[in-house]
């Protein structure tokens, strides 16, 4: 199974750390972010992998040149930011007509990519889509999720003060072959995938829950607390 990576960000909330280095690369207990993403996919056996690039992109480049991975990774640059749908829209040919991942480089993540992808294949047969799920100690910054009794989201609650619980949706999504071919059609101009896409896939999204370590990185108390 293929996989895109979004990795342009410019990581403005981890700043002054991202002034000179780009989020997708910060270190994990002394480790580039993307080389564990990088590590994690390979031995689950995804890829190729497509990574877009924009902020600090020549450090990117030169990151995946001298890595183990460069034959596996195909790099597209932004000049101008495409947003998360924008990107997944100009570049669904990577994926080939078949399944593939969407995946949002700024977590920090430790999930068993080999039972998210059974799950996937279990899924209902109406869902489009598997989104991956962690819990959070801090519901109200987070996309919090609420889920029928087959593990399908039936409402989304983004960062508000007092969420239906604590599951998160944590931007890790395998996408149908199905919905791959209709999006281009149906969505070819949408930017963001959070809100202009996944909002109007209520009732037909399935969920895995990780019990692996799952952090979003984005401000540096996360960033912290991952590396601790």
């Amino acid at each position: 199974m293929r996989a895109i990576l979004l990795a342009a960000g410019c990581g403005t909330r981890l700043r002054p750390l991202t002034n000179n280095i780009p989020k997708c690369l910060v270190p994990i207990n002394g480790r580039p972010l993307l080389e564990i993403w990088l590590e994690r996919l390979a031995e689950a056996g995804i890829g190729p992998v497509l990574i877009n690039t924009h902020y600090l992109a020549e450090q990117v480049e030169a990151f995946i040149e001298s890595s183990p991975y460069r034959s596996h990774v195909t790099l597209v640059h932004e000049h101008e930011l495409l947003g998360t749908a924008g990107t997944l829209i100009a570049n669904v040919d990577f994926l080939q007509g078949e399944d593939g991942l969407l995946i949002h480089a700024d977590n920090y993540c430790l999930a068993d990519f080999s039972a998210f992808m059974q799950a996937h294949r279990q899924r209902p047969s109406d869902c489009v889509m598997t989104m991956m799920t962690f819990r959070t100690d801090t519901p109200s910054s987070c996309g919090i999720v609420e889920l029928d009794e087959r593990g399908v989201v039936v409402g989304f609650h983004e960062k508000v003060a007092a969420p239906p619980g604590n599951l998160a949706n944590g931007a890790v999504y395998i996408l149908s072959k199905n919905f791959l071919n209709r999006l281009a059609a149906e969505s070819r101009n949408a930017v963001d995938f959070s809100t202009e896409i996944l909002q109007q896939c209520v009732g037909l999204i399935f969920t895995y829950e990780t019990k692996g370590v799952f952090f979003d990185i984005g401000t540096p108390e996360a960033y912290a607390k991952a590396n601790r």
